[in-house]
């Protein structure tokens, strides 16, 4: 098995599909983006509205990365309940943190509507659901949190939950009406189309190769051009290429697969999420699940499935969705596919200030939608105005992860031995 975007449902059913060329020769610009993913077309899109020159570079096709492998749930908040932020941040911060991302599902809806982006947009919710009896108690600890930071949440019992996933195998739930689920590869293809309509330039298959600083512009040089910019934005996240110039983020990849069905029957979608919410649990080593517009059942959990241990993720795949929904046991899975997530040592995103007015994002620890979305667009207005006042994250100026390589084998080898297990009983 391959890491091949073209391997995932999203590449097969992505209607909004947006195709620009390679760079070639020199061009001058307001602001050059390095990434063509949620943050970077974001970041060009916003720049452009405010009729900024911005030139995008992507190594791959837009949505290459993680943005076009995601699960596709448009969440609101990080992974991390408010309080664990504020911990990390200082209460201020943190809750500055958590209102501004709060809200971060109602700005990917508004520009999907506002653009006519074709990304399968449900606005159903989420339900973080516990896998067994003791995950209600994590559940209740965020529910806590939450609802005493204003957000609009519901703690259901183990019968509610099951009624909204249609498994037995749920012991209860957070429900987020704030949230919903979308067609990632459409919606980043989306975001570059309409900053494309907006008036930014934008360039596929142009990987930065070297970037510098002449003491006036930012350079990124790819194999066929270059672009002079007074300000750069760099997002590449987890799938960062070597290039001269520029450090890579030091960050840990965790891998996460998934796989689909073929479309539900219509009596099965009326018992299996029959609301249309996208879920994950509570589980150390996580899953989720979720339908897209055609009703394919999408089932996902941590590892690489190109791994030499991949045949262990497969299984578990076959076994896990019997489990959950016994009317799908044997079921066909049409696609697998998988992805890196970029995690830092504090689950927290981070802004790093590269000085002279350049600014490189990484770290959503699994949250890219919403956060993406939200951090493109400050980043963008903070290189334009050069004011870091706005940014949601206060930026850091140096950023490492200790021994980050030993951490990405511990969390496969946690994830095969996991799968391994519950493979076999």
């Amino acid at each position: 098995m391959t890491s091949e975007l073209s391997d995932s449902l999203w590449h097969a059913t992505c209607r909004d599909r947006v195709s620009a060329p390679v760079l070639t020769g020199d061009r001058q610009a307001d602001v050059v983006i390095v990434g063509g993913g949620y943050t970077g077309l974001s970041a060009a899109l916003c720049a452009a509205q405010q009729g900024a020159k911005a030139c995008l570079v992507e190594g791959r096709e837009f949505g290459g990365g993680g943005s076009g492998r995601n699960v596709g749930l448009t969440n609101a908040g990080l992974w991390l309940p408010p309080e664990d932020i504020n911990a990390r941040l200082g209460k201020a911060a943190g809750d500055r943190l958590s209102a501004i991302l709060g809200g971060a599902p109602d700005l990917v809806y508004q520009l999907i509507a506002q653009h006519g982006i074709a990304c399968e947009p449900v606005r159903g919710g989420t339900l973080h659901c516990a896998h067994a009896a003791a995950g209600m108690e994590d559940l209740k600890r965020r529910h806590a949190q939450l609802s005493a930071i204003g957000a609009p949440v519901s703690l259901l019992s183990r019968d509610e939950a099951i009624s909204r996933v249609g498994s037995d195998r749920v012991h209860g739930a957070i429900f987020d009406p704030r949230a919903g689920t979308i067609q990632p590869l459409a919606y980043a293809n989306g975001l570059a189309r309409a900053a494309m309509e907006q008036g930014a330039e934008l360039f596929e298959h142009s990987p930065a190769k070297t970037i510098t600083h002449d003491g006036k512009n930012w350079c990124v040089t790819t194999p066929k051009g270059r672009i002079s910019a007074p300000a750069m934005i760099v997002a590449t996240n987890a799938y960062a290429i070597p290039t001269k110039g520029l450090a890579s983020p030091d960050l840990v990849p965790v891998h996460y697969f998934q796989a689909a069905t073929a479309p539900l029957s219509p009596q099965q979608r009326g018992r299996i999420l029959p609301g249309g919410e996208g879920c994950w649990d509570t589980a150390m080593v996580m899953s989720s699940w979720r339908l897209d517009q055609e009703g394919r059942l999408i089932i996902g959990g941590m590892g690489r499935l190109n791994h030499p241990a991949g045949g262990i993720h497969r299984r578990w795949l076959d076994r896990k969705l019997a489990q959950m929904f016994p009317e799908l046991a044997g079921t066909k899975l049409t696609h697998a596919w998988f992805g890196r997530i970029a995690m830092t040592a504090e689950y927290l995103p981070k802004i790093q200030d590269l000085g002279q007015n350049a600014l490189m994002v990484f770290g959503y620890s699994g949250r890219g939608i919403g956060p993406g979305t939200v951090f493109g667009q400050e980043m963008a207005r903070a290189v334009l105005t050069q004011s870091h006042t706005d940014l949601p994250i206060a930026p850091v100026t140096e950023h490492s992860y200790p021994l980050a390589g030993v951490r990405e084998a511990y969390y496969e080898a946690g994830a095969t031995l996991t799968h391994f297990l519950k493979s076999r009983w």
